[in-house]
């Protein structure tokens, strides 16, 4: 069984969309094998975001991040992460498709509502970086 992560970024938390969200989730097959809601550290954002460091957009991305809480959640199913991937839509809100998260809930390319881990093995590291193995059932 896959697993992959997702992040409930803080603008679609602050707009009350999490349970739409996590519907989606599970109306597409996947199963939330465990959540929580945080409050990510500025440390703990440039950590999960270390890939990112020398992009130009780091420090916005990092500043959003921490704006306010997020859900971070584990799904679990079938080719998961592409599963999630399709259900989030582009990056872009302008360029997702109708009836995708990012189509139906973000506002713009920074605050696009969700991050989805974009490969299995980036899935198993994110997974790691917020969940202990026996937080996940």
């Amino acid at each position: 069984m896959e697993q992959t992560l997702s992040i409930i970024k803080p603008d679609a938390v602050a707009k009350s969309v999490v349970g739409k969200i996590l519907s989606r989730f599970e109306d597409a097959g996947l199963r939330i094998a465990a959540t929580k809601k945080i409050q990510l550290s500025r440390a703990d954002a440039e950590a999960f975001y270390a890939v990112h460091a020398e992009r130009p957009f780091f420090g916005e991305l990092v500043d959003f991040m921490i704006s306010g809480p997020v859900v971070v959640t584990v799904l679990e199913g079938e080719d998961a992460m592409t599963k999630n991937r399709d259900l989030m839509g582009a990056t872009n809100p302008k360029e997702a498709q109708a009836g995708t998260i990012r189509a139906d809930f973000a506002e713009s390319i920074d605050a696009n509502a969700v991050h989805g881990s974009d490969s299995v093995e980036n899935a198993a590291i994110e997974i790691a970086f917020f969940f202990a193995q026996k937080d996940i059932s």
